[in-house]
Parts: C-alpha cells; structure tokens; sequence
C-alpha cells in the first residue's frame, strides 16, 4: 500500500498541442506545485541528522508553496508548522495552509533583508523561540537541489529517451533548476541547455530587483538592503542564459496555458512558458511549477487583472508619462515638483529604487496635492495607502469601488504606474 507521501514526484510529461515543447507538470504533485519534492527532502534530511525531533515544530519563510508542502508534510508525519508569507500571497495559499493545520504568520513584503520582519529573519526567529523548532531554509538548504538531481532531471531523461536538448524553468530559490540542470548536464555529456525564465524585474535576470507580480520566481531587492545575498540553492554555473519575461507577458502566457491546452496553472508557470515557446530546440522540455487554483483571485481573475492593468480598457486614456518623488524629499522641493509637472497630485515612491521601470504600485506611498504638500517637513507615507485603478477597469467600476473622500488616483498598468486620473476626469467617461 503506498502511503500519501510516496505519491511525490513522477509527474508526467506531456507534448503541448500547440506547440513542441513538452511540459513537466509538477502541479499534479499532491501537494499542487513542485516544491512538495524540496519539503519532502528536506524534512527527511533533518529527520536523518536529528536536526527535526518528533512532536517539532517547521517553520519557513516562503511565498506559499514551499509551505504547502512542508505542511502537507508536518500533517502527515505528526509534527507542528509554522508559515511565513509575505503580505501579498495569494488567499487560495493561506486557505490552503490554514486547512493542512497550519500556522499562518504574514509580514509586509517590501522589505530589506536586515530588517527582524523580513520573512526569512521573521521565520528564524520564531524557529529559534519554538520548542523543537527547526527551520527548513530552502534558499540554503542543500537538500533542496539534490531532490531534483536525484529525481526530477532522471524523470525527464527517462521520458525524453535521452532527446531532451533544452530545459526552461524559473528561478525562485534556484534548487529546481540547479539540481534538474546539473543532471540532465552530466546525463547529457553537456549537450543540454539550461535556461531560466524570470520577471523582467528580477535581479537574476539583470533587472533592478523591483516588485513583480508573478509569485513563487525571481529575486526581489529592497533598495535599504545592505548586503543582497543570493541563496546557495542557486548554482550559477549550471544555467546557460536567463530569458527576462515582463509580468503582462507570464500573466497572459498562464491565461492562455488554461485556454488552450487545458492546463491550469500559476504565474510562474507562465512565466516559464514564455520562454520555452521562443526556444528552438529538438526536444525542449518547460517546468510548470504550479497548479493555477492557488490563483484563482489572481492570474485566473479577469477583476483582478483588470485592477492591476494586466487587461486592458477605458483608463488606458490616462497612461502617460508622471513626475514622482522618492518618499523624504523636502516639502518645498516636493511643491516645486508638483508645480512644474502639471499633474493633479504627486505620486511619493519608495526611495533609492532605479527609474528604469515605472514603480511597482505598491511602492506609490502617496498621492499628495497641492493643498496637502504644507510645512517644510520632508514627505512620507500617507496613513491610509493611496488607491490605484487599473487600465483595464471600466470608469464605472472604478468609481464603486474607490473612497468617497479620494480625489485623485494613480493609474496602473501591469502592476505599475502608469498615470494619474481625478474623479472628475472619471465621471466624464
């Protein structure tokens, strides 16, 4: 009789029909994603070295799927789980942890690595303070890419007959690609190419480590972060080019993953496909990391891409070019911005982020007119977040769903700023 954890791993690999590539659906783990071959491993190397005592307790800081695995885990071996997730994380994930018996803790998720509440500083602590705690630490974790070496890359070796020449996945905490990549490397004589998929932001692609909307890939940077570490789980030397994908284009490529081939899955899926598509190989095998019913209010959500610009509609008038200022700036400068520019407000941003990409919308701090820019203070955050509304909304829509007392809203579109609109521009449409 085989027990629910023995079910992990040998997913299959099928041939998309519109295309040539193959894909390695790793959603129909039982635990839905990938990340159950990383949980399972690292628990049992902690069991092995007595670093993970029975009755313990897990901890790790992740962006959900990583968790939902080592819950699924800690339910089946008896022990207790503690989760930490960025704010951001999508509802069907917290849900999800919440029914396998865990504890969920969230923190903001734009911070720097050295502040206590960044989640990966957050969940040590909790795992030193817990009684039996024990952290998983899948970005360092060596038992991480060694699953993969061990499993993932001969599963595809094997499917393939030895014909794959092209393997496209994301990079999160890189064991994934590293442990496949390596394998396939050493089966193949080095013939196969490794390639990663990341968001276009993303700091392993070369991007300037500034939010992007696809969870569970790439390397956010908070511009206050001292000293960007990046996990050892990532082995560099194993990935031969990285693709940089922009959010529209995962989100789009996910979408129409569900649409066309019928296969449901997450945003970094999407991203991975983007890539795989525009590569030309013999046999190029892709990655689908995650199933799509963790995104339901997200990727899958025509509302939800709507209000983040991902689709697009009436708003796309106001998408033009906006003056910001980073939060701190001296009020009298700030003014003088304001003036100059002719805008209705002015969008304070996250200071020392690189003006090479729009900011991200969560890092609009404030929208401040003319009448609030007073004093000779600096500027900061507003107290309540300033609302954003996105391209692909209707005015209607917007209208119902923004603050009585708003005035002013800054428009986004792919996740970003993308432009500034009044309410009273809005009832005109």
């Amino acid at each position: 009789m085989t027990g629910l954890l023995d079910l992990v791993g040998g997913t299959p690999l099928v041939r998309l029909q519109h295309t040539a590539v193959h894909a390695k659906l790793e959603y129909l783990n039982p635990g839905g994603s990938v990340k159950d071959r990383a949980a399972l491993s690292m628990v049992l190397d902690a069991e092995a070295s007595g670093a993970l005592r029975p009755g313990g307790t897990i901890v790790e800081g992740t962006s959900g799927n990583t968790g939902l695995g080592l819950a699924q885990v800690a339910a089946a071996r008896g022990y207790r789980m503690v989760c930490v997730l960025p704010d951001k994380t999508a509802v069907e994930k917290l849900d999800a942890l919440r029914a396998y018996g865990a504890e969920v803790v969230l923190t903001p998720s734009a911070l720097p690595r050295e502040h206590p509440n960044h989640v990966m500083r957050y969940a040590q602590r909790i795992a030193d303070d817990r009684p039996g705690g024990w952290r998983a630490d899948q970005y360092d974790n060596p038992a991480n890419p060694a699953v993969h070496f061990r499993t993932t890359g001969p599963e595809i070796w094997e499917a393939t007959e030895g014909r794959v020449t092209h393997f496209v996945a994301t990079i999160g905490t890189g064991g994934t690609i590293s442990g496949t990549g390596r394998y396939l490397k050493e089966a193949s004589g080095g013939r196969v190419r490794v390639i990663g998929a990341d968001p276009v932001t993303s700091a392993y692609g070369g991007g300037d480590g500034s939010p992007f909307a696809v969870e569970a890939a790439g390397h956010y940077v908070h511009p206050q972060t001292a000293d960007d570490l990046w996990p050892e789980s990532y082995h560099r030397d194993v990935v031969d080019e990285i693709f940089s994908v922009p959010d529209r284009d995962s989100v789009h490529a996910c979408r129409s993953l569900a649409r066309t081939e019928g296969l449901l899955v997450g945003g970094s899926s999407g991203t991975a496909f983007a890539v795989a598509r525009q590569v030309t190989g013999d046999c190029v095998v892709v990655l689908l990391p995650d199933s799509g019913r963790a995104y339901l209010s997200k990727y899958h959500s025509d509302t939800w891409c709507r209000r983040q610009g991902f689709l697009d509609g009436d708003l796309d008038t106001f998408v033009s070019p906006v003056v910001t200022v980073p939060v701190g700036t001296p009020a009298a400068e700030a003014r003088e911005a304001l003036a100059s520019s002719g805008q209705p407000a002015l969008p304070v941003v996250l200071a020392g982020r690189s003006d090479r990409f729009p900011p991200a919308a969560g890092e609009v701090l404030a929208l401040l007119t003319a009448d609030e820019l007073t004093g000779s203070g600096v500027v900061g955050p507003a107290p309540t977040p300033p609302v954003g509304v996105g391209v692909g909304e209707t005015a209607a829509d917007a209208l119902a769903r923004v603050p009585d007392d708003a005035s002013v809203f800054h428009v986004v579109r792919d996740g970003r700023l993308a432009g500034l609109v009044t309410r009273g521009a809005l009832t005109r449409l």
